[in-house]
């Protein structure tokens, strides 16, 4: 596939309804079609939005990745905007075991990829490790011509599996999350920093509003340029995003002239003194 010079997206943030697809479905189907301009070629979703975020909800809304309703809504939408979707993510059930899966839909509505998150969040009194499986490979796939590697939010502490999609030939890097609210700082820090310290563009789309009592997410998704330099954001508010971002010749010169990599010893052994 040629590659484009820029990539218009689309990135749809949300407050899911707790355990309700048909809502999320509805709700999802209404940002795009607040959002949607002509000629977008790339539509992201956030983590887990046909459930929301609450993990012992997780095994009750989990569909088989290649016949399920989630991936037949994805289809359908992906074809009816001509536009690539990165799905966000929702949970999947294969040989009993259940995943937190983030699927890509091509224009024509084929199933091109999926990300099964490789780190689960299982921390103050959170439990998602108790409920699904990690998965153990990062994935790239080809969205237009731009190779773009995949993660889901707690993935975005561990800058190994962004170096591992840069060493392949990543343009692109993006997460999805359900990134609560409180953490405004690490989420700024984490993002700019993976775009940064591989010289990639970065699309961070996350959940926003109530999750229940009195839990929260975010919201604040970006798209962060490769330099650092921030393309565009929204805050709690906005149920949409709009970018287009871009893969000239201006990327691939400033990695020629700052070149980080080549610089990456082959081990790096901590001497204990």
């Amino acid at each position: 596939m040629e590659k484009k010079e820029f990539l218009n997206v689309l990135g749809i943030q949300i407050q899911s309804v707790l355990g309700d697809k048909k809502q999320n479905y509805k709700k999802i189907e209404e940002a795009v079609k607040k959002g949607l301009r002509e000629n977008t070629d790339l539509i992201v979703l956030p983590e887990v939005w046909t459930c929301g975020w609450s993990p012992d909800l997780f095994q009750a809304s989990a569909e088989d990745l290649k016949t399920g309703e989630t991936l037949e809504f994805l289809k359908s939408l992906a074809v009816s905007c001509n536009s690539y979707i990165v799905g966000g993510s929702y949970i999947t059930k294969a040989e009993n075991a259940y995943y937190n899966t983030c699927p890509v839909v091509s224009d024509k509505g084929k199933l091109v990829g999926s990300y099964n998150k490789s780190h689960l969040y299982s921390y103050y009194g959170c439990k998602e490790g108790s409920y699904i499986k990690n998965g153990t490979e990062p994935v790239m796939v080809d969205i237009k011509g731009i190779k773009t590697g995949l993660t889901i939010c707690y993935d975005i502490r561990f800058p190994e599996i962004y170096r591992a999609y840069r060493k392949a030939g990543a343009d692109l890097l993006i997460n999805v999350a359900a990134w609560g609210k409180g953490k405004e700082i690490p989420w700024q820090t984490l993002t700019s920093a993976r775009a940064i310290e591989n010289q990639c563009n970065f699309i961070a789309i996350n959940q926003t509003g109530l999750i229940k009592d009195d839990s929260y997410n975010l919201g604040l998704s970006r798209v962060i340029n490769y330099d650092g330099t921030l393309n565009c954001e929204i805050d709690e508010t906005k149920n949409y995003l709009y970018a287009t971002i871009k893969f000239d010749n201006t990327m691939y010169e400033f990695r020629n002239k700052c070149t980080v990599l080549e610089d990456i010893l082959p081990e790096y052994e901590v001497k204990i003194i």
